[in-house]
């Protein structure tokens, strides 16, 4: 069932938001098609070169001719920002829109759509590699804690909470001086935003996830894996995506290969549960 709001802004732009596994990549291609537009992607793993089976990039094959853009934009090393994501989107957007082309933005990862889509403005803040250091030192149940007592409303705000993410919030609010969520300001968009939520209920979610880690199983996840570590060695964002950190597990030999499947499946459905959580704050996109 989708879900439809449209907010008067300016030029036109569809943003598909809604938790993985739901079809998000195949509806997009669709309405690229019908409306002849490109596509922009909003997750937060779709970004990294090599990355493909865990994370459900659409193939070329899915793609179907269609133009995608912030898909393998970096090395797997790169720490990709939020403002990095803004300024590539945003990039693209325009590019989209000066060509007569209608852009059709597509993720799972809340914070992009509110960083480009609702106004919300992040302050910059140079990194601090000596603070990193030190932060990079304790465990992300600690950093969790440094962050709630700094800022906990931007904690909140976290589908979820990685090590890196959190060292990055942490470091925002000790250059500011003050929590970042109080510097962050509302500015206009300059969009005229169709949001399209895919409602669905959550077994049928759940069942959908279980059903695409089956697939990924069978289409090669393993190997890929195997050939990212050779690549790449044991690289924060690659050890800690979902689908790799468990077959990493299956082939140092601490679980079977059946249990590293029911946790990509359970590690895979309870992002689903965050994803809902936070889209559910976003009441133009209709999801229950």
């Amino acid at each position: 069932m989708y879900y439809y709001s449209c907010i008067m802004k300016k030029s036109k732009v569809i943003a598909i938001a809604a938790p993985t596994a739901t079809g998000k990549s195949k509806l997009a291609v669709e309405l690229a098609h019908k409306y002849d537009g490109e596509v922009v992607s909003a997750d937060s793993r779709l970004v990294y070169k090599g990355f493909e089976i865990a994370v459900a990039k659409p193939t070329l094959e899915e793609r179907e001719g269609i133009p995608h853009h912030v898909i393998d934009v970096v090395e797997p090393e790169i720490n990709y920002t939020v403002a990095n994501f803004y300024d590539d989107a945003t990039k693209a957007i325009n590019d989209i829109l000066n060509r007569g082309k209608l852009p059709i933005i597509a993720g799972g990862t809340g914070l992009y759509f509110r960083i480009l889509l609702e106004g919300f403005d992040l302050p910059r803040v140079e990194p601090n590699p000596e603070l990193r250091e030190e932060l990079s030192t304790l465990e992300l149940a600690d950093l969790v804690e440094i962050l709630r007592k700094l800022d906990e409303k931007t904690l909140e705000n976290m589908i979820t909470p990685e090590k890196r993410k959190v060292i990055r919030a942490i470091e925002v609010c000790k250059g500011l001086g003050k929590p970042m969520s109080e510097v962050a300001c509302q500015k206009e968009v300059p969009y005229n935003v169709e949001w399209i939520g895919i409602n669905m209920p959550r077994e049928e979610i759940y069942d959908r996830v279980n059903k695409r880690v089956d697939i990924m199983i069978e289409n090669g996840l393993i190997n890929e894996t195997k050939a990212l570590l050779a690549k790449h060695g044991r690289i924060p964002n690659f050890v800690k995506t979902i689908g790799y950190q468990e077959i990493l597990q299956y082939l140092d030999g601490e679980i079977d290969l059946d249990r590293a499947i029911e946790l990509i499946k359970q590690h895979s459905r309870n992002y689903a549960k965050r994803q809902l959580t936070w889209f559910r704050r976003n009441k133009a996109l209709g999801i229950d």
